[in-house]
């Protein structure tokens, strides 16, 4: 495989440039930030610039066969504010890089939706890929269009997507600046020795994912030639005070908690359904809550 990742600098993309590398796949990462200094880019070539310009993914898909693509300009806590700017950006950046991926007579493509938005309040858990989507951020509907208009293509014979719906990716290397990652979030305000931040009264129950074993399912998947949708999760769910305790007993820390009011675009519980994943291509989640969230944290202690 030659793999282009766009958004490869972020917390996932980062992971996966190192996974296709380590697994001997060549990988080539598209992204507009300054590569991140906590990772060795070494046999990895790295461009910066934006998939939205057609000059830059042009040249970013000369000579390679898969396109992973993980760019988000929002998250779900920010892309109500601006809905124009979230469709213009996300969706519209989307049409654009499939139509050049069309030019090139390029057919391959992994595009990570979401787990954690797309189901909105679920009838039943864990959720399978076949529940109704009723998202309610605008985050979610955009994902959601993506995924439509890759099967469109799909059906017309032009492309060959696969959609993998993550939950809630956590692990080294999460950034607790961008919006999302409850635990990171909760990891830096320990070190800083601060009240962790709360929405609601802490029940909100998540599907956390270690990146490990999303990295590990994603390459599976890519490498098959499997099309459709596969939820990426650990199939289990923990709420935000249950990850709170599990940071306590990893670290002997008590952490002091700051409640505020619940968010109207947080869906109160979501367990993913991972049998479809598990069946296809013969991945289980090997790394469960109390030991990923104790290899965050010693992770976090290093300079």
């Amino acid at each position: 495989m030659r793999a282009l990742v766009i958004g490869g600098n972020g917390f996932i993309g980062s992971h996966l440039a190192e996974g296709l590398r380590t697994r001997g796949h060549g990988v080539r990462v598209l992204d507009p930030g300054q590569a991140r200094a906590d990772v060795d880019w070494a046999g990895i070539d790295y461009t910066r610039g934006a998939y939205t310009d057609a000059a830059c993914i042009a040249e970013a898909l000369d000579d390679v066969d898969t396109v992973f693509h993980l760019a988000s300009t929002t998250v779900p806590a920010t892309s109500n504010r601006d809905l124009a700017h979230d469709v213009s950006s996300n969706l519209l950046g989307a049409l654009g890089l499939i139509a050049a991926m069309q030019a090139r007579g390029l057919r391959r493509i992994v595009f990570f939706s979401s787990g954690g938005t797309v189901y909105g309040d679920p009838d039943v858990l864990p959720v399978p890929e076949s529940h109704p989507l009723r998202t309610i951020s605008s985050y979610g509907i955009v994902k959601v269009a993506i995924e439509q208009y890759l099967s469109m293509y799909r059906h017309l014979g032009q492309l060959d997507p696969l959609v993998l719906r993550p939950s809630n990716p956590y692990g080294p290397r999460q950034s607790a600046a961008g919006g999302q990652g409850f635990v990171a979030a909760a990891i830096a305000r320990l070190h800083e020795g601060i009240p962790l931040q709360i929405w609601g009264d802490g029940e909100t129950v998540r599907d956390y994912i270690f990146i490990d074993d999303l990295i590990e399912l994603a390459i599976r998947a890519a490498d098959s030639g499997a099309c459709g949708i596969f939820n990426a999760g650990s199939g289990s769910g923990a709420s935000l005070n249950d990850i709170r305790d599990a940071i306590e007993c990893a670290t002997g820390r008590p952490m002091s908690v700051e409640h505020l009011p619940a968010r109207g675009f947080d869906v109160r519980r979501v367990v993913l359904d991972v049998s479809a994943a598990r069946e296809r291509f013969g991945w289980t989640p090997a790394i469960d809550l109390e030991n990923g969230i104790a290899r965050t944290w010693r992770a976090s202690l290093i300079p």
